[in-house]
């Protein structure tokens, strides 16, 4: 139902506002404002109500398409095209209301020309605030002048889409129209989003926003920042967020945990960033503690503070829609008890890349991935909203990633701050104890940054091996439903026989350390955390697979004495079958003595995209490019050591069967203690550095 009322006093409170970008990159176009689209004349014909699917070009029946190359260079005539450095109007002049700088909210659209809202950032995630919150209905509130129609539509979970409600307007002055829009259809997925299209003369959209009757007070938030070695993203961040004067708003302090040795306050831009936050801000110095300690300082200095309903976590290597922070806050404050609110996560280098839509815990595997029906890597620049079903689905997690996550202070009352990991599954455990608490995440569609991409790393063989696979060991013990860790012990034992077969020694090596650090108990997780990084930096200075040299000619030439049987290289395994197979042979080889030419040379250059242990196990030496392209390093066989690791991976893995239930039930017991503010506060001042 659309009804026409005056501007102001109609007691809504805004959910998600319709916003622009904060600066023109093209490449983030596509992520708020969709064009280049024509309605059919037949789809012009169908009247409120018609069904049709969300993702279907123009044909027979009619609907939205997305014009062709072809189409564009013909002459408009009956069809209307957008054209995107068009869209929005950044003079920042004064509006009706004695405000500038409205230009991330104005849209101008050319006469005869059309724009739609069926975009990440724009569209309203129906389905979200109708399973978690308790409202029944929104309220579409749209401010606009020109001769303009605005159309109104409706997806299901299915990706199908509804044209519900149209309303016109010709008016030289601002005039407001309401559409008020039931969440009862929305249990499974779908999306409202709305569409405004220029008559003969240009339409202008001042703004629009998607509103809700409630009487539920307005929350606040306190930042976290985990610093390491980044001034020059952490600043960038502090001076975004310093221009987001609305965001500012309902935040009450900017935590920056500042756990590097080049200091955020040195940083040429910090003073000013600082004096812009209007004493929000304020800098912890701590000894490195990684994510989960400066986190963990962060939730412990809001709670202490007080005055904030929320702290939001962000990693200090991304860039953040601010306006995505406001939508958390108000989702945080209607739903329907405490919830954690993730953002998702886009590239940083290919920025209409969705990394991250939804997370989730294999329980029987114990071990993170990508939601059901979802997918890492969706690039919207190529495939849009309209045209991909899965994403009009509601998606439940288990976590959400701490690059941005709000969590409720009353939360962290209840189930204590993060465990003592350092870095990795410190963010999937803390959802995972949160939800068993009552607490459930929602990745909130709307809410997103851009951060540095998972596949520029490779972190499962460098220092960070030790932590996935103490953290994953030690999260399984203390939440895992299965006896023993269901199938987690397997995976371990044969991801350390992999290691190596490919002559990573240093990540095998790691890996136990990890399982022996795991049977000491409990108590070592706060004990080590200042000092383990050193200890694991120290010890791969040891082994040839964690030294890398920037320049491929530092190494020795490839020679290979003994060309490969019938010129045929190793092929991957194609089954189960295959993989035993590769195994044995590979088995077999590490116990033969190493062909005294590869220790002068290496034999082959493996890039890191071709890195297989069954590709590695046959050579004696290899030089192995590195996950971001910046050196190599010189794998060698080491026959002794293969059968040392053997040795020590069977017995600890046989070890830490026979003990799980005794080490489930002691870590379990401890998790009060562990993730305690006093037990915290003693490690932050032991970490403390020294004057």
């Amino acid at each position: 139902m659309s009804t026409d009322m005056p501007p102001h006093g109609d007691g809504l409170r805004v959910l998600h506002r319709v916003v622009m970008p904060v600066d023109r990159d093209q490449d983030i176009l596509k992520l708020y404002i969709e064009g280049n689209i024509v309605r059919t004349r037949q789809a012009d014909q169908d009247g409120p109500g018609a069904d049709r699917p969300a993702g279907r070009g123009e044909g027979p029946a009619g609907g939205i398409a997305v014009l062709s190359a072809e189409q564009l260079a013909e002459p408009a005539g009956a069809t209307a095209e957008f054209q995107p450095a068009e869209h929005w109007d950044g003079s920042g002049r004064e509006d009706e209301d004695g405000e500038t700088g409205r230009d991330r909210r104005r849209v101008a659209v050319p006469a005869g020309r059309r724009v739609s809202f069926l975009t990440y950032f724009n569209a309203f995630p129906a389905s979200y605030w109708r399973r978690w919150t308790r409202l029944e209905e929104v309220v579409l509130r749209v401010r606009v002048r020109g001769d303009a129609k605005i159309l109104v539509y409706r997806s299901n979970a299915k990706g199908h889409s509804q044209r519900l409600e149209s309303h016109e307007v010709h008016s030289a002055t601002t005039e407001e129209r309401l559409f008020t829009l039931p969440l009862k259809p929305f249990v499974d997925g779908g999306w409202y989003w709305f569409e405004l299209v220029a008559g003969e003369s240009p339409a202008v959209l001042e703004r629009a926003e998607w509103c809700a009757e409630t009487d539920a007070p307005r929350g606040r938030t306190s930042i976290g920042i985990t610093t390491f070695n980044r001034p020059d993203f952490c600043v960038k961040q502090l001076e975004a967020l310093a221009k987001a004067t609305d965001v500012l708003e309902v935040i009450d302090e900017i935590y920056v945990v500042d756990q590097g040795t080049r200091r955020v306050e040195e940083h040429p831009g910090f003073a000013d960033a600082a004096k812009e936050l209007g004493g929000r801000l304020r800098v912890i110095d701590q000894g490195n503690l990684g994510g989960s300690g400066g986190f963990a300082r962060a939730m412990d200095e809001t709670v202490r503070a007080g005055s904030s309903d929320y702290v939001l976590l962000l990693d200090d290597d991304v860039v953040t829609e601010p306006e995505g922070i406001l939508r958390a806050v108000t989702f945080g404050d209607l739903t329907r008890k405490p919830t954690i609110v993730g953002g998702h996560m886009f590239s940083l280098y290919d920025r209409s890349v969705l990394h991250a839509y939804g997370e989730t815990l294999a329980p029987y595997r114990w071990f993170w991935g990508p939601a059901q029906h979802t997918f890492h890597g969706h690039d919207f620049g190529y495939h849009r909203m309209r045209e991909t079903a899965w994403l009009h689905r509601r998606i439940d997690v288990d976590y959400n990633g701490w690059w941005m996550c709000l969590i409720p202070t009353a939360v962290i009352k209840d189930v204590g701050l993060s465990m003592p990991m350092f870095i990795k599954w410190d963010d999937a455990e803390y959802g995972v104890r949160a939800r068993a608490a009552g607490y459930p995440t929602v990745s909130l569609p709307g809410s997103a940054v851009w951060h540095v991409p998972w596949h520029d790393k490779d972190d499962t063989i460098d220092w960070q091996a030790y932590f996935h696979e103490r953290n994953r060991l030690v999260s399984a013990l203390v939440h895992s439903p299965y006896e023993r860790g269901g199938n987690l012990l397997k995976e371990s034992l044969f991801v350390s026989v992999k290691h190596a077969l490919a002559m990573q020694y240093s990540a095998a090596e790691l890996m136990l350390m990890a399982i022996e650090d795991v049977l000491l108990g409990p108590d070592h997780m706060h004990t080590s955390i200042v000092t383990k990084m050193a200890e694991i930096r120290e010890f791969r200075k040891r082994f040839t697979d964690a030294k890398y040299e920037e320049d491929l000619e530092d190494f020795p030439a490839i020679r290979r004495t003994k060309p490969p049987r019938k010129g045929r290289e190793a092929a991957p395994p194609k089954d189960r079958k295959g993989m035993i197979k590769a195994a044995v042979v590979g088995g077999i080889k590490q116990l033969r003595p190493v062909d005294t030419a590869a220790v002068r040379n290496p034999q082959a250059i493996v890039p890191h995209i071709d890195l297989r242990w069954w590709k590695l196990s046959q050579f004696d030496s290899a030089l192995v490019s590195a996950a971001d392209g910046t050196g190599a390093a010189w794998y060698q066989r080491d026959p002794r050591r293969f059968r040392s690791l053997m040795q020590r991976t069977s017995a600890l893995h046989g070890r830490l069967y026979k003990e799980w239930p005794r080490l489930a039930e002691e870590y379990r017991s401890a998790m009060g203690e562990l993730t305690s503010p006093e037990r915290w506060r003693e490690t932050f001042e032991a970490s403390r550095p020294s004057s």
